[in-house]
C-alpha cells in the first residue's frame, strides 16, 4: 500500500511539473507573421536632439529591408517595417510602441533609438511577447536579464556595451599614456550612467582615484562650468559620456580656455559627424569603437558597393549610424532564416539563442548569443581623429 501511495505521489508530482504557472514560460508572440510577410517595428529620433543618429539609422534599416525583399524575402516572406518618430522623448516612445504593438501587430521591435526611450517602452513589448532586438543603446538593461523573469529573455543587443567598452578603452589609454588624473563628463541619464559606471569600475580595478566627476543635463549646450571645473581639478584625461553636439561643445570650450588635455569619448562619439562638424576643435579625440569606420575612397569589395549604393539612394555619405541600422535588420534576417519556413516566435527565440554566428560585411566581430548571454560581443577598439578622419589605433581590447 505504501509503495502504491509513493508511486501515486510521484505521478501527481510529475503532473504538477507539466502544469507550471504560465509566468515560468517565456511568451513569444506570433503576431505579425503571415505566409507572405513579417511585420517589424522601430522608433527613431527623426526630429529631436539626436536625429543625426535616428535619420541615418532608419535609412540603413530601409536599405536592408529593400535588399532582403529584393532577394525574395526570408523563406518567402517579405519584411514590412513600421517606422515611428520618438523625438528622443520617452513619452513619445511609449505611445509609438503601444501603437505598433496594438494596431500594427508587429512581430519584433528592431533597432529602437536611445537609452531613455527604449527603457520607457520596453515593458510594453515584453507584456505582449514582442522581441526587443538590437536597440540603438548599449546600456546594460538592453541585454542583462533576470532568469526569474522569463519575459526578459526577449531582449538581445549586438552593440558594444558602454560599461565594457569604456573600461577597455580607458584601461588602454591609462596604460599606454601613463595618465595620472583621469576625469569624466557624462550625460545625466541612463546612457551617461553606464559610461560613468565603466569609468569608476576600471579606475577602482587599477586603484586610481578620479580627479573630477561632472555631468550635464540631456539637451544642454553650455559646458563652460564643467570644463572649467575639470581644468581646475588638474585632469590630464577627460572621458566623455557625450553624444555628437556635446562632444564638439565640450572640446570647443577646452580650446577656448587654451586647455590642451586628452579626450576619450564613449562609443556614441565615434561617428563621422564629430570630425565633420567639429573640425579643428575635435582633432586628436580618441574614442571607444566596435568596428572600423569605412571611407568610400579606401573601401573595397562589398563594403565599397554598399557605400556607393547608400549614397545613390539617400544623397549623402553612409556613416556609422547607417551601418548599425543596416546590420540590425540583416542580423534579424539571418536568425529568422535559421528559424525555418514554419516560422513561430518561439523558433526565432531558439535560433537567436542557438550560438550560431552572424558575420556582417564590415568585418565586425561576429554576433553570437546563447540561452544565458544576450550580448553579441565586448571586443573593443580605440580610434582617433587624425586630419579629419577616424583612424584605428588599437583593436581587440578588453579589460
Amino acid at each position: 500500500m505504501s509503495r502504491l501511495l509513493s508511486a501515486l505521489g510521484l505521478a501527481v508530482g510529475a503532473l504538477a511539473l507539466t502544469h507550471l504557472p504560465a509566468a515560468a514560460q517565456t511568451k513569444v508572440t506570433n503576431e505579425g507573421i503571415s505566409p507572405t510577410e513579417i511585420v517589424i517595428g522601430t522608433h527613431q529620433d527623426l526630429s529631436g536632439p539626436i536625429k543625426v543618429w535616428g535619420v541615418p539609422v532608419s535609412n540603413g534599416m530601409k536599405m536592408a529591408v529593400e535588399e532582403v525583399n529584393a532577394a525574395g524575402g526570408i523563406q518567402g516572406r517579405k519584411l514590412r517595417m513600421i517606422l515611428e518618430d520618438n523625438g528622443y522623448d520617452p513619452k513619445k516612445a511609449v505611445l509609438a510602441s503601444q501603437k505598433m504593438v496594438e494596431r500594427d501587430k508587429i512581430f519584433a521591435m528592431i533597432g529602437a533609438m536611445g537609452s531613455p526611450t527604449v527603457l520607457a517602452a520596453q515593458d510594453i513589448l515584453f507584456d505582449a511577447g514582442v522581441l526587443q532586438l538590437f536597440p540603438l543603446t548599449a546600456a546594460e538593461f538592453t541585454f542583462k536579464f533576470d532568469p526569474s523573469k522569463p519575459q526578459e529573455r526577449l531582449k538581445f543587443n549586438n552593440l558594444l556595451p558602454y560599461v565594457e567598452s569604456t573600461r577597455a578603452a580607458l584601461k588602454y589609454m591609462m596604460e599606454a599614456k601613463s595618465f595620472k588624473k583621469p576625469c569624466i563628463m557624462h550625460q545625466d541619464d541612463e546612457y551617461g550612467k553606464n559610461v560613468l559606471d565603466g569609468f569608476n569600475l576600471q579606475l577602482a580595478a587599477m586603484k586610481i582615484a578620479p580627479a573630477s566627476i561632472t555631468s550635464y543635463k540631456r539637451g544642454a549646450s553650455d559646458f563652460s562650468a564643467q570644463i572649467a571645473k575639470m581644468k581646475s581639478d588638474g585632469c590630464d584625461l577627460v572621458v566623455l559620456g557625450t553624444i555628437i553636439r556635446e562632444t564638439i561643445g565640450a572640446m570647443s570650450e577646452a580650446r577656448k580656455l587654451g586647455w590642451d588635455v586628452t579626450f576619450l569619448g564613449a562609443t556614441p562619439t565615434n561617428v563621422l559627424e564629430v570630425p565633420t562638424l567639429g573640425k579643428e576643435a575635435v582633432e586628436g579625440l580618441y574614442a571607444a569603437s566596435g568596428f572600423e569606420i569605412p571611407y568610400e575612397d579606401t573601401a573595397k569589395g562589398k563594403v565599397k558597393v554598399w557605400l556607393v549604393d547608400y549614397k545613390k539612394e539617400f544623397g549623402t555619405d553612409a556613416n556609422t549610424q547607417a551601418i548599425i541600422g543596416y546590420n540590425a535588420i540583416m542580423t534579424f534576417a539571418y536568425y529568422v532564416d535559421k528559424a525555418g519556413k514554419d516560422l513561430t516566435g518561439q523558433k526565432v527565440l531558439d535560433a537567436l539563442e542557438s550560438g550560431d554566428k552572424f558575420y556582417d560585411i564590415f568585418n565586425s566581430p561576429p554576433t553570437k548569443f546563447s540561452k544565458t548571454d544576450h550580448l553579441a560581443n565586448t571586443e573593443t577598439q580605440v580610434q582617433q581623429i587624425q586630419k579629419g578622419r577616424w583612424v584605428l589605433i588599437k583593436d581587440t581590447l578588453s579589460f
